[in-house]
């Protein structure tokens, strides 16, 4: 692997803040950022992704390629929980085995975001159409994660399932649609949308995006005391199939035709893991399953190992693969 590329991702100020926010916990630093604005920033970082996605999409259209990986991705995160699931059944319940994979088997905005910035740092292009991949993964891993739950959780978990709750948490969840509704906004306005919203949605981007990866290095720095009851199985699982994942879809990208730029993005959404909708929906629908497992499996290891290894990696295998 060229160590350059992971030199280049780690000398990048975001990642630096995101390591800044770990050291301060491991030093017991009070440094802390009040609850409301983290939201504040996921909320812009979401928005602006979406807006720009969306004026990406109104330029280029619909056309065959779109259609093909937006497929793909929705397979994908169908696909995912279903082999994740009988993986963790080795060691783990129904309940805990379906949560876990449906954390994997979705997506992670913030390491979307995150490669999005390191592509634009390698002067690789990428195309808008993606942000639409991302909006869509997320929903389909809960009502997989689900279903597994309700055909192997045994007499309990075959209770009744209240599914247009269900379905509204996971179609209808502030980051699904904020994504989606900022999507269209882009495409109904286009460039001109863009050149209004430009000193918003872009001179602030990698400002807030490294305050947000500050807080997120507090946060899984805090989560690393829960790896203790997750143990070496499913500490070697969130390191492992993230890897697992991003060669599946590399495979995947080749077959179809996506240039290296997309690639990268599909593997990353791919391979990362959800640590916000997926856990509040197992919260809510599947009480049995330990929290402490799958948030922090996926914000204490599978997040950080993305964002500082995990990109580089699969840019050097899509070098390789391109080649």
């Amino acid at each position: 692997m060229d160590l350059s590329l992971v030199a280049s991702n780690i000398l990048n100020p975001p990642i630096l803040a995101f390591f800044m926010g770990m050291l301060a916990i491991f030093l017991k630093s009070d440094l802390e950022i009040p609850a409301p604005i983290p939201k504040l920033f996921s909320l812009y970082l979401l928005f602006a992704i979406g807006f720009k996605g969306g004026v990406e999409l109104s330029k280029s259209g619909i056309d065959q390629q779109v259609a093909l990986t937006i497929v793909a991705a929705m397979l994908m995160s169908m696909l995912v929980p279903v082999y994740t699931f009988f993986i963790l059944r080795i060691k783990l319940d129904s309940y805990n085995a379906a949560a876990i994979a449906a954390t994997y088997g979705s997506i992670s905005a913030v390491t979307f975001i995150t490669a999005t910035s390191f592509l634009t740092a390698q002067g690789i292009d990428f195309d808008g159409y993606m942000v639409a991949a991302l909006a869509l993964m997320e929903s389909p891993a809960i009502i997989v994660g689900l279903i597994l739950v309700s055909v192997f959780g045994g007499e309990e978990g075959k209770r009744e399932i209240v599914w247009p709750e269900v379905l509204q948490e996971a179609f209808l969840n502030s980051s699904v649609f904020l994504l989606i509704g900022s999507l269209i906004m882009g495409i109904m306005t286009g460039e001109h949308g863009w050149e209004v919203m430009s000193p918003f949605t872009q001179d602030l981007f990698y400002g807030v995006l490294t305050f947000f990866l500050l807080d997120m290095g507090l946060v899984a720095a805090s989560r690393i005391k829960d790896l203790q009851e997750a143990g070496v199985f499913l500490i070697g699982f969130a390191i492992l199939i993230p890897i697992v994942n991003a060669v599946i879809a590399l495979v995947i990208a080749k077959l179809i035709g996506m240039p290296q730029g997309d690639t990268l993005l599909f593997a990353v959404l791919c391979a990362s893991a959800s640590y916000i909708a997926v856990p509040a929906a197992m919260r809510l629908t599947v009480p049995e399953a330990n929290p402490s497992l799958y948030i922090s499996t996926a914000l204490a290891v599978t997040f950080p190992f993305n964002i500082i290894v995990g990109i580089p990696l699969y840019l050097y295998g899509i070098n390789m693969f391109w080649r």
